[in-house]
């Protein structure tokens, strides 16, 4: 009786070990760039909302101001206040600022050499995460389109976004 149950309180063998790790190894292999590559998506789809969410902003500002889009230089506070109909600004609501605000904030870049950056303007320059035109309410990813190219996992252009 006692031969037996030495035999059961026997671990596991050095082989048995090392098929086990093996197999871990082969699985870690196999999860981990693909674990990557979500990252890198989940980069690209808040791209795509923070487009969306600043797009809608721009429109629904314009459709309450006579298809007039928010200027460049106060194109922030124009989007974050409240406002006229005449586009003029006021950080409270009163019986003439009767529109929006239309965002809290303005969503920082997440993509790119310059992510993180949150700032609105014309043309590149520095804290620059989205490129505004106010003749027409484009708004665009400050991204290059020449080397280094910034684009995603299926080579498609930020700035085509």
């Amino acid at each position: 009786m006692r031969s037996t149950r030495r035999n059961n309180l026997r671990g596991f063998s050095l082989i048995e070990l090392v098929i086990v790790v093996v197999i871990i190894a082969i699985i870690g292999a196999i999860a981990i760039p693909r674990l990557s590559r979500g990252s890198a998506g989940a980069a690209d789809s808040s791209l795509v909302g923070n487009l969306r969410v600043l797009r809608s902003a721009v429109d629904l500002y314009a459709s309450e101001h006579g298809g007039a889009f928010p200027a460049t230089a106060t194109f922030v506070t124009q989007l974050t206040t409240y406002s006229d109909d005449q586009g003029n600004t006021s950080a409270t609501k009163t019986g003439n600022f009767i529109y929006g605000p239309y965002i809290r904030t303005i969503p920082a870049l997440p993509v790119g050499a310059k992510k993180g950056s949150n700032g609105v303007a014309a043309a590149t320059a520095a804290g620059i995460g989205w490129i505004y035109d106010s003749t027409n309410g484009t708004v665009k990813p400050n991204t290059t389109d020449t080397a280094p190219v910034e684009a995603d996992a299926k080579g498609t252009l930020y700035s085509a976004y």
